[in-house]
């Protein structure tokens, strides 16, 4: 019987974990290396203070209402992307709220997680923790890992001939950069372009002499802002997108994204993405075109090498060069777990349902949040939370062993006939992921059963944003306050922009009946075919999302 579970960090994982725990009943203990919950959004305004850390100017890339709790709303006030200082607010809000805090050990490294020597028939484990005043051990039913993706930087040298031996400036990680100070007047290059690539080099395009951003492959930018300027995320990320995606042909659908990429710039002329290309990504971002057309950011392909002071492209041109920023990612370590755990599971896709090692005598030990998503990876943590502590509960219970390793076969069979073989880069869908899990913890909602109690929520829940709160309708956990959460959603997201209010006498409210009616027969289908059919995961190539 689990009791007493461990919490490896206080993140929005981490916070999420110990309000699920809670919840189940359970009891957490959270450990936390640092003074502060937040894990990477708590700021630090100096790289070698030994945590990993958002940059000064980063906002999010999923709006508020898409990637809060699904509990627990984000202000009306709050803007619909954050800064990390509100985004911290939030976080804190949260744990005051749900009185967290109480549960968090501050100021303590977890240094070994150890199965007990009965870990066969108790599915125990020895946990060793360090603070200042020395170490102490514990003894846990389970262990939920809440560290996240985002650990260890990846800093391929080796892929760059002459940077290590003979080029002269300076290079870096971007886990190192926090804001722009110190490049102004400098020639940068940054190597890599995802979400934290646009970032840095838009930044350092306001300052630097030249910012150069170096991919080598195609790359699709998207604007938070989407049609009739709302969130972008609330518009695209619908079930009703999802049964498209999956009713049509993946080769329609990849069309049809191209197409609407192309709608607000062509991508091919700026040198970005191909809609030939086999591998790519999506990053978001509103400025870099802007910053590409007006030349403060210029495009190149791949580095080949490094002189002393320039860069070698692949298409033979050569760049001065004063400072390299590496904008290419993390590797997940988790050096507390003993060797036989961890060699169990070597990259993500090798856990059952990205959450568990599909071996273990005893399900006791979940990975939490290491998992990438087209939509917001918080969401899908807390999702993987409740999932869990239901079953450390006894609430839910895993199948066997055999069911679980032919599942990750199966996906992995699907991920790499989708995507290219860099796995690091592999996004899954979040509608279909979340609601696998959802389906697993008994708390996916049904728009076939809404249609027949309450058809205004079930139009909303079909073709309105898949926020959060539709995993709180049903089932264990349910919160009383969803149904109105989700019909006031638009509300909330337009409330931080009604800071000037204009008179608009336009009346939609009869075009909007009219579209409602003719919704119905679209959702009685999809919902009938969907019930009948479930889809697997389809992965797009896209970058995860924060």
């Amino acid at each position: 019987m689990v009791r007493r579970v461990a919490v490896i960090g206080a993140g929005a994982s981490g916070l999420a974990s110990i309000k699920c725990c809670l919840d189940a009943g359970l009891e957490p203990t959270c450990f936390e290396r640092h003074d502060d919950i937040g894990g990477l959004w708590c700021f630090a305004d100096t790289a070698d203070c030994g945590r990993t850390s958002v940059y000064r100017s980063v906002i999010t890339n999923t709006s508020k209402e898409m990637s809060c709790f699904s509990d627990f709303p984000c202000p009306e006030d709050f803007p619909n992307f954050l800064p990390h200082h509100r985004l911290l607010e939030y976080f804190r809000m949260y744990a005051r709220h749900f009185d967290l805090r109480q549960h968090i050990r501050f100021k303590t490294t977890v240094r070994s997680v150890r199965k007990r020597p009965d870990f066969s028939t108790s599915g125990q484990w020895d946990v060793v923790t360090e603070t200042e005043a020395g170490q102490e051990s514990h003894i846990f039913d389970a262990v939920m890992v809440c560290t996240g993706l985002y650990q260890d930087p990846f800093l391929p040298l080796a892929s760059f001939p002459g940077i290590e031996t003979c080029f002269k400036g300076q290079y870096l990680h971007s886990r190192e950069y926090r804001d722009a100070e110190g490049f102004q007047g400098k020639r940068v290059l940054v190597v890599g372009v995802g979400n934290s690539g646009g970032d840095i080099s838009v930044e350092l395009g306001r300052v630097a002499a030249k910012v150069f951003l170096s991919a080598r492959s195609s790359t699709w930018v998207v604007s938070r802002i989407s049609d009739h300027g709302f969130p972008f995320d609330m518009i695209i990320t619908t079930r009703f997108t999802h049964f498209l995606d999956w009713l049509l042909p993946s080769a329609i659908m990849k069309r049809i994204r191209f197409w609407k990429f192309n709608s607000w710039f062509n991508h091919t002329n700026y040198g970005l993405a191909s809609v030939k290309s086999s591998n790519f990504n999506v990053i978001i971002n509103e400025e870099l075109p802007s910053c590409i057309l007006s030349g403060t950011v210029v495009l190149k392909p791949n580095v080949k090498e490094f002189t002393e002071s320039s860069a070698v492209f692949e298409d033979g041109t050569t760049e001065k060069i004063d400072v390299v920023v590496f904008t290419t990612g993390y590797v997940f370590s988790f050096p507390f777990l003993e060797d036989s755990v961890r060699s169990l599971f070597k990259h993500i896709w090798s856990l059952y349902k990205c959450i568990f090692p599909p071996q273990l005598e005893k399900p006791t030990l979940a990975i939490i949040g290491f998992v990438q998503l087209t939509g917001s990876v918080m969401v899908g943590a807390e999702m993987q939370a409740r999932w869990v502590t239901g079953i450390f509960a006894g609430s839910n219970k895993l199948p066997p062993v055999s069911r679980m390793m032919a599942d990750i076969s199966k996906k992995e069979k699907q991920l790499v006939k989708r995507n290219s073989p860099e796995k690091a880069n592999m996004s899954m869908s979040f509608i279909s992921y979340t609601d696998e899990i959802a389906s697993c913890a008994g708390v996916k909602p049904s728009v076939l059963r809404l249609l027949l109690t309450d058809p205004r929520l079930a139009l909303e829940v079909f073709f309105g944003p898949c926020s959060p709160y539709q995993y709180r309708l049903v089932g264990r956990g349910c919160w009383s306050g969803a149904r109105s959460a989700i019909l006031t959603q638009w509300q909330r997201a337009l409330k931080p922009l009604q800071t000037r209010v204009l008179d608009d006498s336009a009346d939609s409210s009869s075009s909007s009946r009219w579209l409602c009616l003719l919704a119905l027969p679209a959702l009685l289908v999809a919902g009938f075919l969907l019930s009948k059919h479930p889809r697997p995961w389809r992965i797009p190539r896209a970058g995860s999302h924060l």
